[in-house]
């Protein structure tokens, strides 16, 4: 891109328009995944709708590659590419709550903690996610899943309307009104279609929750998943508890003594009457007595936030996933042989439940291919230090190839790591991706929008 370029751009658009040659240009360009490290020609950082239909036209029109940045958060970083134009949507950090219509309408730029701290004032909340620097975005356009989900269904679920940009420049609203098709595709097809300026979201009544974090030590592996993996599909929708390996953090709320130890455990929340927490818990003590039980009420939003600081933008990231329907004798042998051996402290290993009122909506409801799936699982190596990225990396995919036959075949969009193929694309959107190439048709045929797990339009393009 020329300096004529750039200068066209400042001086069509509201919001800055960054360039290499910009004190800012560096920092700017940092993404959550430290392990990323591109450089766009430049980054269109949008005020509004209007900013991003005139940057979509000057990008297309100047032939330039573009990508699509919301809360920043995607592992591989797909809306950041080397020598294209990223559309920056981070200024449109804003949320307007009805609490009378119990809906959120939610800028494109906006992430969880903005959404959860203006809900949570009206004693609401939606099923999304469960760290609060993650982007609203990302996360409702890939399906989405949180603490609420067995109880409220995926963040996709909950899309009640999106304000999108296409690729021609014009701006409409998809609802189950008003572009059907479109709305289908957006409710788990991923960035494919458009850029997505704001959400509106269904809310449901949701304050302070009961929270609970039970871990035991990793050589109760067998016994905790065998117990788990029947214990949380017949316990009630209220009760949401995703599975983790992990490496017990040096903090709060967990005692000194087992700091530093490699645990097997669950993050419980419980979204019923406060006061039956300690008694629908009662059966932790089933797979062998914990290391560890904490519960207590706490806000919705501070259990969002629990994460944030130990797991902070700028860490090295690896990670890939897939969807599961049982968790297999098999299967738990391959969770205890790499959580006896995680690589690195904050390296991890989740199952997170997509049962419930998630597994209710009929499979051809909405682009999101997996109804059938009971867990989401992600395994992501984690470390602040680059000289171990290609430790956590070769751990993630040594782990992932050895549970990826006992899978359903293909993963949540947002845990699809970089370079994983198109096989693994098609097999995320499973019989589903044909449907969706067609819609790519309509609505982006030159296939303008492939900063993403692309989505080519049907016939070519």
């Amino acid at each position: 891109m020329d300096g004529s370029t750039l200068e066209a751009m400042r001086t069509t658009l509201r919001g800055p328009v960054i360039g290499p040659e910009d004190s800012e240009y560096n920092e700017t360009r940092k993404v959550y995944n430290a392990m990323i490290d591109r450089r766009p020609a430049a980054i269109v950082q949008c005020a509004d709708a209007a900013d991003v239909m005139a940057a979509v036209d000057l990008v297309r029109d100047y032939g330039l590659d573009i990508g699509v940045c919301g809360g920043g958060h995607s592992g591989p970083a797909l809306g950041l590419l080397d020598d294209g134009v990223t559309i920056d949507l981070s200024p449109m950090r804003w949320v307007r709550v009805d609490p009378t219509a119990r809906t959120a309408m939610v800028g494109g730029g906006a992430q969880l903690r903005d959404l959860d701290h203006a809900a949570h004032g009206f004693g609401l909340a939606t099923p999304a996610g469960i760290m609060s620097t993650t982007g609203v975005g990302g996360l409702t356009l890939g399906g989405g899943h949180g603490h609420l989900t067995r109880r409220f269904g995926l963040t996709a679920d909950n899309l009640l309307s999106a304000d999108v940009v296409l690729a021609d420049g014009g701006f409409v609203t998809a609802s189950e009104s008003e572009n059907q098709d479109l709305f289908w595709a957006l409710r788990g097809g991923g960035g494919n279609f458009g850029v997505v300026t704001s959400f509106t979201l269904r809310m449901h009544p949701v304050h302070t929750v009961g929270v609970a974090v039970t871990v035991w030590p990793v050589d109760a592996t067998r016994e905790v998943l065998r117990w788990y993996r029947e214990f949380l599909p017949a316990a009630p929708v209220e009760l949401n508890g995703f599975y983790a390996t992990l490496v017990v953090p040096p903090g709060p709320p967990f005692p000194e003594e087992i700091h530093g130890q490699k645990m097997c455990g669950v993050v419980w929340c419980w979204t019923g009457d406060l006061a039956a927490l300690g008694e629908v818990l009662a059966p932790v003590n089933e797979p062998g007595l914990p290391a560890f039980h904490f519960t207590a009420p706490m806000p919705y939003p501070a259990l969002q936030s629990m994460f944030d600081e130990l797991i902070p933008k700028g860490l090295q990231w690896y990670w890939r996933g897939d969807f599961f329907d049982r968790i297999t004798d098999e299967a738990v042998d391959v969770h205890l042989k790499y959580g006896e051996n995680i690589p690195t402290d904050l390296s991890t290993m989740h199952l997170y439940p997509v049962d419930g009122a998630a597994g209710r909506v009929g499979k051809d409801e909405t682009a999101w291919a997996y109804r059938d799936a009971v867990w989401s699982g992600v395994i992501a190596g984690i470390d602040p230090d680059p000289s171990n990225a290609e430790l956590i990396r070769q751990w993630a995919v040594d782990y992932w190839e050895e549970l990826h036959p006992y899978s359903m075949g293909g993963s949540y969009v947002n845990f699809l790591g970089a370079g994983e193929g198109q096989d693994r694309v098609r097999a995320t959107y499973s019989d589903h991706y044909d449907r969706l190439a067609d819609i790519k048709r309509k609505y982006d045929p030159k296939n303008f929008f492939r900063g993403n797990q692309n989505i080519a339009p049907a016939g070519g393009g």
